[in-house]
């Protein structure tokens, strides 16, 4: 059986992950996945069930509670919460505050690690977050890690009309426990400041044909 390809992007708060991922999805054709919004969906599902998000065995256990299941429409992954795909309570500044709190727990990385690869069912997969090259998919060939300075990042921040302390998020993703925020083995690095979207993107898709193209030879 063949193996899909995974495509890995990782990288920090504001770097312009998902619109550059959601581009390269489309130009190859392979399907997106924003493994942020699985963690948003159980940010939003612990607020709603009222758990204490400093109650790392109660967040947990919720893992084990909640109904999910992933379902691929317009070549993009979205996770259900008992058949409901929440899209706009995710996006709310109430569960951005709470999704920290959430990926630090290691009972939640590890029940979202098997969640994450059983995205492979859906097919080639161009799958953001900020663990897929080191955890998830480690042994793909294609990583890469999207950075930009602080100050740019909350410009992009600020510019979406969004208030976020990205200093603050980008301590508690590069210090927590489990599958802390790094760059993978063998990912091309692109501090995209000053840089578009389509630029960034462009970089990544060149990358991606090279290494192909040198596979098949």
């Amino acid at each position: 059986m063949i193996q899909p390809i995974i495509i890995a992007i990782d990288g920090t708060s504001a770097s312009g992950k998902s619109t550059t991922s959601k581009r390269v999805a489309r130009h190859f054709g392979y399907t997106y996945v924003d493994t942020g919004a699985m963690y948003r969906a159980l940010a939003w599902y612990c607020l709603t069930q009222h758990i204490d998000l400093h109650n790392e065995k109660a967040v947990g256990a919720a893992c084990r509670k909640w109904k999910t299941s992933l379902v691929n429409v317009d070549h993009q992954v979205r996770i259900l919460v008992d058949g409901y795909y929440p899209e706009k309570e995710i996006r709310t500044s109430e569960t951005s505050a709470a999704v920290p709190f959430v990926a630090a727990v290691g009972k939640v990385r590890e029940w979202m690690k098997t969640l994450q690869q059983s995205c492979s069912q859906f097919g080639n997969l161009v799958m953001e977050g900020r663990d897929i090259g080191t955890t998830i998919f480690p042994d793909t060939d294609f990583k890469f890690y999207l950075d930009a300075p602080l100050a740019e990042r909350s410009k992009r921040r600020w510019a979406d009309g969004v208030s976020e302390d990205l200093a603050k998020r980008d301590h508690s993703d590069s210090q927590r426990a489990t599958s802390p925020l790094m760059i993978p083995l063998g990912a091309m690095v692109i501090n995209n400041a000053g840089m578009t979207i389509e630029q960034t993107s462009q970089l990544i898709i060149d990358e991606v044909q090279r290494r192909l193209a040198a596979r098949k030879h």
